[in-house]
């Protein structure tokens, strides 16, 4: 019978510490049992590994090759191991509700892995990655406790308004935001903390408070409170199709800085699988999204 990996393992410890004792204590395991884990090796290659007598342990010739072999053996086997386990791993995507234009599939085509939903609520905004629900999330900036987490960005749009079609603002192609500084706002759940004053606009108000006008969980929520008059929610641009609804329109806005959509992990989660996820997503998985022709009814 050919020798196990095993039994490769044993070798090695007791070749690198030429101590029975301490290569035992190394692997864990008796030194009785080693011992006759090496003799056993021995006759099933037919070969003296080891000279050895009351003071000292040394490598024969043989043994010398068969070090050479074996750790080259050793580690070719880490390495394939390693891409088997993440070949069969299933990555855990936090999306939030808003995002479903798609992406999994195109993250999973890029990956290379199987992909597994987390739909997170607008009260989560890392959307699974703090109660570790997920493994990576897709997330529009800004994340909550920056330092918790590593990101990079897949796609850049611009933010667009959400209104009535009888709201005298529609009828302008374009929309600035000073115009809509007075306006009462759907705002995200308070939870959702930094990303909630971004959909506010609070980074172009100079610091002059929104007003709100309802607060929204859910996409069905902000169409709702929307058709109902309580208020304009920002979009972005890619979401606006999303939105369609009688009586709604929606209008790019000038004046912002564009949204980012980030595909995120945790900072301590430094697998290799993770981290090469997100170089894929950025390097090739995603096409550039169509940008939404303007005016447009939803």
């Amino acid at each position: 019978m050919d020798p196990h990996l095993r039994d490769l393992r044993y070798f090695v410890a007791v070749a690198e510490e030429l101590h029975f004792t301490n290569a035992a204590q190394r692997l864990h395991i008796a030194q009785p049992t080693l011992s006759r884990q090496i003799r056993q090796l021995e006759r099933q290659l037919d070969v003296v590994l080891f000279d050895r007598n009351q003071r000292s342990v040394a490598l024969t010739v043989a043994g010398k090759e068969l070090l050479e072999g074996a750790r080259k053996i050793l580690e070719l086997w880490e390495v394939t191991n390693v891409s088997l386990q993440e070949a069969g791993e299933v990555l855990r995507v936090g999306i939030q509700s808003a995002l479903g234009r798609g992406l999994l599939n195109d993250l999973e085509s890029a990956s290379g892995h199987r992909l597994a939903l987390h739909a997170a609520s607008w009260n989560d905004p890392s959307s699974g990655l703090a109660g570790r629900q997920a493994d990576l999330a897709l997330v529009w900036l800004p994340l909550p406790d920056p330092n918790r987490y590593r990101w990079q960005v897949l796609r850049t749009e611009p933010r667009w308004v959400l209104l009535p079609e009888t709201h005298p603002l529609a009828e302008q192609e374009t929309i600035e935001f000073a115009d809509l500084l007075d306006e009462p706002f759907i705002a995200l759940p308070t939870e959702a903390g930094a990303v909630r004053d971004f959909w506010l606009g609070n980074d172009a108000r100079g610091g002059r408070a929104a007003k709100i006008g309802a607060e929204a969980a859910t996409p069905e929520d902000k169409l709702e409170a929307v058709s109902l008059g309580l208020g304009v929610c920002l979009l972005a641009e890619n979401n606006v199709p999303m939105y369609r609804w009688p009586g709604l329109t929606a209008r790019p806005v000038a004046g912002l800085t564009p949204c980012e959509l980030a595909v995120a992990w945790r900072a301590d989660d430094t697998r290799p699988t993770i981290l090469e996820f997100a170089g894929r997503a950025v390097d090739g998985g995603f096409s550039e999204p169509q940008p939404v022709q303007t005016p447009i009814a939803v």
